[in-house]
């Protein structure tokens, strides 16, 4: 069975770069958020196996949906993407649960394997 994914990014562009990448290597993408409240909403709806999660976006930032998804599920799977030089959020990011870390633009390898890194 294919595992589902939460695409959470606050730029349309870069939600379908990862989920062209997605789709073409059998992952179900089964919602897409443009920012942390809808992503938060989205997990309670569909409970993905893997959430990619952007870090800078309006209303609620990726760092703090991270924090509200693992109030949910402390045992959901994030994997936080971020452009260069937000090495200090990815850490936080990290410390609040996200597994993993791709960097934009993205590369179809590193995405595959922070997924299967993480679903491991």
């Amino acid at each position: 069975m294919s595992k589902s994914v939460l695409i959470v990014d606050d730029a349309a562009f870069m939600r379908m770069m990862i989920k062209d990448i997605l789709n073409k290597n059998g992952y179900e993408v089964v919602g897409e958020a443009e920012n942390g409240k809808k992503a938060v909403e989205l997990y309670k709806k569909y409970k993905p196996d893997i959430v990619t999660m952007d870090i800078t976006m309006p209303e609620l930032d990726g760092i703090d949906a991270v924090k509200e998804i693992k109030k949910i599920d402390p045992d959901a799977r994030i994997i936080m993407c971020s452009a260069m030089g937000q090495q200090a959020m990815v850490m936080e990011a990290i410390q609040a649960g996200a597994q993993d870390f791709i960097v934009k633009p993205f590369q179809q390898d590193r995405v595959l394997q922070a997924l299967e890194k993480a679903l491991g």
